[in-house]
C-alpha cells in the first residue's frame, strides 16, 4: 500500500510538472501558483502543497523538469555520436528544431526564464543560471572534442572555444526570441546559416557539413 501511495504521488508530481513547464514558458515562472496548477488539473491544493511545499519549490522543480525535457530533445540524441564538427552542427540543429517546433509553447524555456529572473537573486535564479552554464559548458566541451579529433583547420589561428560557443548560443537564442515575437521561421534559417558559416570556415573538412541548413517549419 505504501508503494502504491508513493507511485501515485510520483505520478501526480509528473503530471503537475508537465503542466507547469508549459505554463511557465508562456506566462513565466512567477505566474505559477499551487492553487492555479491544482485548479487546472482538478487536484486539491493541499495535495499539490504536500508535493512541493511552496511556490519557490514548485518553481525550482519546474526548472529541473524543463532541463530534463531539454536534454531529451537536444543533448541525448547526439550523446553517442563521434566527436567532430559534424556533431557540433547536429547539436545546433537539434536546438533549432527544439525551439522552432515549440517543445515548450513559449519557445526556449531557459531563454525566457533567464530574462524573467536575471535580476532576481535567489534559489530560482541560481537554478536557472546553473542550467544555462551547464549548456554553455556542454557546447564548449563538444567544440574542444572536435578540436582534439582534428576537426578544425591547422593552418588557421587556434579556435577560441569559449568565444565560438558564445557566438553559436547567441545566434540560436536571438533566433528563438525573434521567431517567438514574429511567429516566423526566418530567424532560425538565418541562425542556421550563420552557425554553419562559422563552422565551415574553421572545419578541416568543410565538405562534411551541409552548405545550407534544412528548412525548419513552425508547428501548425
Amino acid at each position: 500500500m505504501a508503494d502504491g501511495r508513493v507511485e501515485r504521488g510520483n505520478q501526480t508530481r509528473r503530471t503537475v510538472l508537465a503542466r507547469t513547464v508549459d505554463l511557465a514558458s508562456t506566462e513565466g515562472l512567477e505566474g505559477l501558483s499551487l492553487g492555479r496548477v491544482a485548479g487546472d488539473l482538478g487536484l486539491s491544493k493541499s495535495g499539490v502543497f504536500a508535493l512541493f511545499g511552496s511556490k519557490e519549490e514548485l518553481q525550482i522543480a519546474t526548472v529541473r523538469a524543463a532541463a530534463a525535457v531539454f536534454a531529451a530533445h537536444v543533448v541525448q540524441p547526439v550523446h553517442e555520436a563521434p566527436a567532430g564538427v559534424g556533431k557540433v552542427w547536429r547539436l545546433c540543429e537539434l536546438w533549432i528544431v527544439y525551439s522552432a517546433r515549440r517543445v515548450f509553447p513559449g519557445g526556449c524555456f531557459f531563454h525566457s526564464a533567464a530574462a524573467e529572473f536575471g535580476s532576481r537573486p535567489g534559489p530560482v535564479r541560481d537554478r536557472i543560471a546553473a542550467a544555462r552554464a551547464e549548456w554553455a559548458q556542454y557546447v564548449e566541451q563538444q567544440l574542444r572534442e572536435a578540436e582534439r579529433a582534428g576537426g578544425f583547420r591547422e593552418d588557421a589561428e587556434p579556435v577560441d572555444v569559449p568565444q565560438l560557443a558564445f557566438e553559436i548560443i547567441a545566434m540560436m537564442e536571438l533566433a528563438n526570441s525573434e521567431s517567438v515575437l514574429h511567429d516566423a521561421p526566418t530567424p532560425y534559417e538565418r541562425a542556421g546559416r550563420g552557425i554553419l558559416g562559422r563552422l565551415r570556415a574553421l572545419a578541416a573538412a568543410p565538405a562534411d557539413l551541409p552548405e545550407q541548413p534544412p528548412a525548419v517549419p513552425l508547428p501548425g
